[in-house]
């Protein structure tokens, strides 16, 4: 009969040792690589290995700004009911994210350019048009903003009372108007330039200053005051 070898007693655990030159485990990170094609983030948006059913979606699109506005039925074929749900998710998010940073940066609308940095993140990608009244105070900072008028893709009705009641109710020292043009020509129509003079007596009737009415699209944006039309 073989005789069993005695078990071997447990010695103390030995310290574990960094092999010089050993290279450091990578550091996973979450954010996109610098770089990557609109496709791959489309991609991580949706769960998918790869990037070839997004890069196929956003060459039928038109791109990534007009991916937003992309009818639901059209993505839901595309990617399935939960697949569009995760894309308008993250358009959406995306959006809120440059309107809250526009908003951080916010302290007076006291230009042009201050009018259009923020109507663009909210506007410049509707598929309709929208008119926003900017309520101001005495330093041209941002009281309150109204969405006063919604129409379709070639324009919407708004009337003096629509505009005067909200920016009087908010004792409003000035106010600015912005529109958008979903067809992305920032050119103000004859309508446009016709509206804003109407507005403008009627402004004056009751000593309230129309600093600009604003046009904003995805090819630019024009200033009625500039055009004379104030």
């Amino acid at each position: 009969m073989a005789s069993s070898s005695p078990a071997r007693a447990a010695g103390p655990s030995r310290p574990l040792v960094l092999v010089r030159g050993a290279a450091p485990a990578r550091r996973r990170t979450l954010r996109a690589p610098p770089g990557a094609e609109d496709a791959a983030i489309v991609a991580l948006a949706l769960g998918h290995r790869t990037p070839r059913r997004a890069r196929a979606l956003l060459d039928a699109s038109g791109g990534l700004a007009a991916l937003g506005r992309v009818e639901d039925a059209r993505l839901v074929r595309a990617l399935g009911t939960d697949g569009a749900r995760r894309l308008r998710a993250a358009l959406e998010l995306g959006q809120r994210a440059a309107i809250a940073a526009a908003d951080e940066r916010r302290e007076e609308l006291s230009s042009f350019a201050a009018v259009v940095a923020w109507a663009r993140p909210r506007l410049t990608l509707l598929a309709h048009e929208e008119v926003w009244l900017l309520c101001l105070d005495g330093r041209n900072g941002l009281v309150a903003a109204h969405g006063v008028a919604r129409g379709g893709l070639h324009g919407c009705a708004l009337t003096a009372r629509d505009v005067l009641g909200p920016a009087l109710r908010d004792a409003a020292s000035a106010i600015v108007l912005v529109h958008n043009h979903p067809s992305g020509d920032p050119t103000a129509s004859a309508e446009d330039v016709a509206m804003t003079r109407q507005l403008a007596l009627a402004c004056r009737a009751v000593a309230l200053p129309l600093l600009d009415h604003v046009v904003v699209a995805r090819g630019g944006a024009t200033s009625l005051l500039e055009l004379g039309a104030i």
